[in-house]
């Protein structure tokens, strides 16, 4: 009965004439609009559009924080490497033909660790570690100055370090000295006379027994005037030339120019090899010289203890400031040093970020540290920051 009045209800309760067509079409309009809801074609509420570009902005981001570099460097604490000690197999400090004697203890060189190239992501994770701090780029890098430019300086410092080291160890301990043409000016009067590794024996008929002296020889000079310089290439006889001097460079600097850069180099008979990789920058210069001055002398500079330190130093022994102090002391009581060696310059820097059961011992020269070290090795207090 009730399939019966649904038939009768949508087809023959209203006239035919009148209505039977209008419904049919009816029917037909109303089975088209609601195709669209019935095959599954929605279109997105605003909601949607919402959680789609939240999506979108979420993996933007973190393709951003994962690939794309910061200008920006981290640094924290480096390797540390004992001077007295190996590497790999080889001795930091290698000394052929020249008696050498035991060594205890460790003096150990510090370094600071830069991660350059680093990522969003990388950054914050390195800051949030507490161990790195994060620097602009260019505080370490030049502008334009590549990868490969800024470890060739690095390189060519750690070795000027460890020439300098040398030559204040050999010198504290009394061994002669001489003075080489390190570098001769393109195009100045001393070039195609001079070659870069030539000894200097006089400049302006005076002695040169220390890079100093080719200075002071030139003092009251004028450009144009001629002076004579006494060399010796090699192994061949010395021999003299005479010079014309240019006017110099430096405005402020009323003398004449030669063109050659003194360097004062230890003369002895014997080889002294630093062996290490993968280091650079001039500051383990003091460490260097410590190492050498215990190698060479009897006795033992350090029995038994783990002493860390750093500093740049010159020919003549003098221990100036370096970068990275507050990575460097965190470095060495990781690695079980009790003692600092911290140039004076650096005192305040290190005495703030001091870790606990670590001894800062301020030094000025390398006569400085050598005196600290006795005292301590004695009982006796030695400078502190």
């Amino acid at each position: 009965m009730s399939e019966s009045r649904e038939e009768t209800t949508g087809r023959g309760a209203t006239p035919a004439s009148a209505a039977g067509p209008a419904t049919a079409e009816d029917d037909s309009a109303k089975r088209t609009r609601r195709t669209p809801a019935t095959t599954g074609n929605k279109r997105l509420t605003r909601r949607g559009w919402t959680v789609l570009l939240s999506a979108l902005l979420v993996v933007a981001f973190g393709l951003t924080g994962a690939f794309v570099r910061v200008p920006y460097v981290a640094i924290g604490p480096g390797p540390t490497y004992d001077t007295l000690g190996d590497v790999n197999g080889a001795p930091v400090i290698q000394i052929s033909g020249q008696q050498t004697y035991p060594t205890g203890g460790e003096l150990r060189m510090t370094t600071v660790s830069l991660n350059d190239q680093i990522t969003l992501f990388g950054a914050l994770g390195l800051w949030a570690s507490g161990r790195y701090a994060l620097a602009p780029r260019e505080e370490y890098f030049k502008p334009g100055e590549s990868d490969e430019q800024v470890q060739q300086e690095n390189v060519k410092e750690f070795q000027d370090s460890q020439s300098n080291a040398e030559v204040a160890a050999l010198r504290h301990l009394g061994y002669p000295i001489k003075v080489l043409a390190q570098d001769v000016v393109a195009g100045s009067p001393a070039d195609k006379v001079l070659a870069a590794g030539d000894r200097l024996l006089t400049v302006n008929g005076k002695q040169v027994t220390q890079e100093d002296d080719v200075r002071a020889a030139l003092v009251g000079t004028k450009p144009g005037q001629t002076v004579s310089i006494t060399f010796q290439h090699g192994t061949d006889a010395p021999r003299t030339s005479t010079l014309a001097l240019a006017p110099n460079p430096d405005p402020n600097t009323p003398q004449g120019f030669m063109g050659l850069q003194p360097v004062d180099r230890a003369d002895v008979p014997f080889d002294v090899k630093v062996s290490l990789q993968d280091v650079g920058g001039p500051s383990a210069g003091l460490m260097f010289a410590l190492a050498i001055v215990d190698r060479l002398t009897p006795g033992e500079l350090v029995p038994g203890e783990h002493v860390a330190g750093t500093g740049e130093i010159d020919e003549k022994g003098n221990v100036g400031a370096i970068g990275g102090i507050s990575f460097k002391v965190v470095g060495a009581r990781e690695a079980g040093a009790t003692v600092f060696l911290t140039p004076a310059q650096n005192c305040a820097e290190a005495a703030a970020a001091v870790p606990d059961g670590l001894k800062l011992v301020k030094v000025t020269t390398l006569d400085s540290a050598l005196t600290a070290l006795d005292d301590l090795k004695a009982g006796r207090p030695a400078p502190s920051c």
